[in-house]
């Protein structure tokens, strides 16, 4: 549908809340979307200029328009989630959560049992949770046999089957596990109050519990019976030993929902903390696909209102990092200290860590795979390459230095897809003087490979230098140098684009994004960033670098530090006037300085 299309219909569509859907001209449902204002929203569609390709080619595709009014903005996110759920349409913004969440039940029968279950149905029962883990759901339900007694037979105890006496007390029962019911033994209004207890329970509201628990060993200790008031004791105990492993951040917050959101391109991850009594009582972290132009706000809100519903959560107040729009009447919160902003960090702590995790399970490691696992991605990356030999030995390069200060060389071997660490090396520049990355390539490579040479040692198949085509055309430099032009392929590894070069090619290869090739690389590059930081890291922990600005007759380590930190690296030093200089260290030191670099200069 075009603008001028979409202008001969524009006036027939309402200026009220309810959602709006998209299909094709084959009938598919392409997207739905709600809006407090149908037609200002469905205009801006054929209105805007969008720069997303995904967004263009919807709007293109776009047949035919229909729409719903409701009543409200919460009416209409029902109805939207609704049809998202029942027909997925392929723009709308994918929530990649399609686990089977476990419930407690409450069973609808005289003296309801209660357990785990992943099947939600329509038989009047209770449902507690979802819960985010099973293994949450069993801890829980091991506390509350503990501390409550209730049956766990399937007996029906109905009031005609009690009287007639047809059960008798089990096991569990002269274990101090149940109370009898099936004997008449406890009556049907305590048993209610033990639910009402697991509710509490459940819900992180262990007060209750405790006072109940109080009063009950203060009964037994006022009829005499300490025996039974000793082993209440120690209920309360092993309660309040349960109450502080659980994350209490403040009793005073009561009900609180609290998310926080790390958007990369069309790819985003929300945490969520429930927050009852002051406890956090579940936690989940989710992973979201973009469809369209939907910044941060957009996707956040989104997710809030999935997962709210998913959880049943009835808190009215949200914390959030930005402003956002919710349905509904809820109180958004944007924390600057406190107890709220302590929870919102701890949320951004566990939405950065599932990214990372997401991240290492992305990252192709063959550790552990068969041989013909590992060939088939050495011969795949040999394919792309269009390698003579497949790389069966690669090794990477790296450069790293501090503040424009301190050069360091690392390099990584990986042998069959896996890391040969016994053949890492670190390289300390020696023949560099300054920042010159070039320089420091040209060093390192040929340092490497005329010992490899020197020893007959065997030669890699590909060799990656982590930089762009200066680093690549310096390493190439000792290859030459070396007479090794031929023996090995060289390709540079763009830092932010992914990007492979090789020696005098113009254009460069980029690999398929989620191929097993590109993953194999993009694991040897962040092997040897980490394996360069932490020797960088390690070195000057040990305080074996010197500043070069120390070896500056009259120049002391104080004032060599004072002038890197003014002026961030000893090439900017070496070019400052005499007047910056002097500002920082004093005019006969400044001239000290000028003095050495234009002596070396002339040398």
């Amino acid at each position: 549908m075009t603008a001028e299309q979409f202008q001969h219909i524009a006036h027939t569509i309402p200026a009220d809340p309810g959602i709006y859907k998209y299909f094709h001209q084959n009938g598919e449902l392409l997207y739905v979307g709600k809006a407090k204002n149908l037609r200002k929203r469905v205009s801006s569609y054929f209105t805007k200029s969008f720069t997303s390709y995904k967004t263009h080619e919807l709007v293109q595709r776009i047949h035919h328009i229909e729409f719903t009014i409701v009543d409200s903005e919460q009416d209409a996110f029902l109805l939207e989630n609704a049809l998202i759920k029942q027909y997925k349409p392929r723009y709308n913004i994918n929530l990649k959560d399609d686990k089977t969440y476990p419930y407690i039940v409450i069973k609808r029968e005289p003296f309801p049992r209660i357990f785990l279950t992943r099947k939600k149905i329509a038989d009047g029962s209770e449902y507690l949770g979802p819960f985010t883990s099973a293994g949450r759901v069993r801890e829980l339900l091991g506390i509350i046999k503990l501390f409550i007694p209730l049956r766990t037979c399937k007996l029906p105890l109905t009031t005609a089957n009690i009287q007639k006496g047809k059960f008798k007390v089990c096991l569990e029962y002269h274990l101090g596990n149940c109370k009898g019911p099936c004997e008449g033994l406890q009556a049907e209004a305590e048993y209610q109050q033990s639910l009402q207890q697991v509710r509490n329970i459940l819900k992180g509201n262990l007060a209750p519990v405790m006072q109940h628990l109080k009063e009950e060993m203060q009964q037994y200790a006022s009829d005499l019976a300490f025996e039974k008031a000793a082993l209440i004791k120690q209920k309360i105990d092993e309660l309040e030993a349960y109450q502080a492993r659980s994350v209490i951040v403040s009793g005073h917050l009561g009900h609180l929902d609290v998310f926080s959101i790390l958007k990369e391109d069309d790819t985003a991850y929300v945490n969520y903390l429930m927050v009852e009594h002051g406890t956090i009582v579940q936690t989940h972290t989710v992973q979201l696909t973009t469809q369209l132009e939907e910044d941060a706000a957009e996707v956040l809100s989104f997710a809030i209102e999935q997962l709210r519903a998913t959880f049943n959560s009835l808190a009215k107040e949200v914390v959030v990092a930005e402003e956002i729009e919710l349905s509904g009447e809820l109180t958004i919160t944007i924390p600057k200290g406190g107890d709220k902003k302590k929870l919102l960090d701890l949320s951004t702590k566990n939405v950065n860590y599932f990214r990372e995790e997401i991240r290492k399970k992305k990252i192709l490691q063959l550790e552990g795979r068969s041989d013909q696992e590992k060939k088939q991605v050495i011969y795949e990356l040999q394919a792309f390459l269009h390698l003579q030999y497949a790389p069966i030995h690669i090794e990477c390069f790296d450069n790293s230095h501090f503040q424009g200060s301190y050069p360091v060389s690392a390099m990584v071997c990986f042998k069959d897809g896996v890391p040969s660490k016994a053949d890492y090396r670190h390289y300390n520049v020696k023949t560099v003087t300054g920042i010159d990355d070039f320089a420091t390539m040209r060093e390192v490579v040929f340092r490497r490979y005329r010992r490899l040479k020197e020893e007959g040692s065997s030669l890699p198949q590909l060799v990656i230098i982590d930089g762009g085509k200066g680093q690549l055309n310096a390493a190439m430099d000792s290859i030459k140098a070396l007479g090794l032009e031929g023996e090995m392929t060289l390709v540079g590894l763009a830092k932010n684009e992914e990007e492979i070069f090789f020696v005098g090619d113009k254009e460069s290869l980029k690999l398929p994004w989620n191929s097993n090739s590109m993953k194999l690389i993009r694991f040897i590059r962040d092997e040897v960033h980490r394996f360069g930081i932490t020797f960088h890291r390690k070195k000057r922990s040990a305080g074996t670098f010197k500043n070069q600005l120390e070896n500056i007759e009259g120049i002391g380590k104080q004032t060599a530090e004072k002038l890197l930190q003014q002026f961030k690296s000893v090439k900017k030093v070496s070019e400052a006037s005499e007047h910056a200089l002097t500002e920082v260290v004093g005019l006969a030191k400044a001239r000290l300085v000028i003095a050495h670099f234009k002596q070396k200069d002339l040398a």
